[in-house]
This record gives C-alpha cells, structure tokens and sequence, in this order.
C-alpha cells in the first residue's frame, strides 16, 4: 500500500479534482481507497434511520451493511480525534491510499490550488508538498506545478511520489 495526499484550502477543488484521478488510476489498474478529513461534526445517516438512533443511544460503534456495502461508524464520545496514524492502520489493503485535507500532516502531498479561491499558497511552508495541481503557474516553486486540468500529469505525479505505507505510520507515529 501507497499514500499520497492533496491538500488545500477549502474551496480550491480537491474534491473534484480526487473524483477525476480516482477513475484515471482505475483505468491503470490500480485499487484506491480515500482517507477524507472533515473540520466539522458531520453524519452519513439521517434522523430516522436505525444506526442514527443506535449512535444517538450511546453505541460507541456502528456497522451497517446491505448487498452493497458496509460501513462503520465510530463515535469519540469524549476521546480525542483519531491522528492520522490511527486511521490509516485502518484501512483494508489497496494499491493507494489518497488522503483528502490533513494538510499539516508530514505525508507526501500534492496542493490543489485555485487562484480565484484568495488563500495563500501551502507550498511554501511545507516541505512535504511534492507538487502543485493549480489554475496559475508557480515558477518559484521548486517543484512540479501542472495544471488543474491535467489529470494524466496529476495521476503520474501521485503514482511517482506516493510513499510506502510504512514509512508515512513511521513518520507520523516520530511527528506525533
């Protein structure tokens, strides 16, 4: 298993740009699996529905299943957000795992940016970003910039740079 990142300001596409490049790494023969960060408490289930009211009663877990597909919700309840380290050791084995936000994170990334969005540039700051997927050129950034557009370029960066999964758990358990 591979990780690479895409990381960005909200707003500058990373979703988007994540459901292009998930079909181009399909067509090259690859599994992929996500890992999305979200700022905010969010629910997949509604109000209504049997596992929202097993989670509102107190039930620190919650698989549900059907013919096709099954998904598990943990609850912190009172415990501290999971760490990145901790989500990744729980994924199933695929050939790449893309994380979605997680931009302070040390694992190589690639930074979404959309000029239009008027946030700063990530790049400058973080040595981990490998490259820049953007709508603008960056000729002071000492790394690959492609274009937003390009997601054959972008699905080459991802696959050159993307590390071992043991070595981003190995940086992340020494970061902390």
């Amino acid at each position: 298993m591979r990780v690479i990142g895409l990381a960005g300001w909200s707003g500058a596409g990373k979703t988007t740009l994540l459901t292009r490049l998930i079909p181009e790494l399909g067509r090259r023969g690859l599994s992929v699996s996500t890992l999305k960060h979200a700022h905010h408490a969010f629910d997949l289930d509604m109000p209504g529905k049997d596992s929202y009211a097993h989670r509102e009663a107190g039930a620190r877990e919650v698989l549900i299943s059907s013919e096709r597909r099954w998904a598990l919700m943990h609850e912190l309840r009172d415990e501290s957000e999971a760490s990145l380290y901790a989500l990744l050791t729980r994924l199933s084995p695929v050939d790449l795992v893309i994380i979605e936000g997680f931009k302070r994170e040390p694992h190589p990334k690639i930074e979404v940016y959309r000029h239009g969005n008027g946030k700063p540039a990530l790049h400058p700051r973080d040595p981990a970003i490998v490259a820049i997927a953007s709508d603008i050129a960056f000729p002071e950034a000492a790394r690959p910039v492609v274009d937003l557009d390009d997601i054959l370029g972008i699905a080459d960066i991802a696959l050159q740079a993307a590390e071992p999964l043991a070595t981003v758990l190995a940086r992340q358990k020494q970061a902390g």
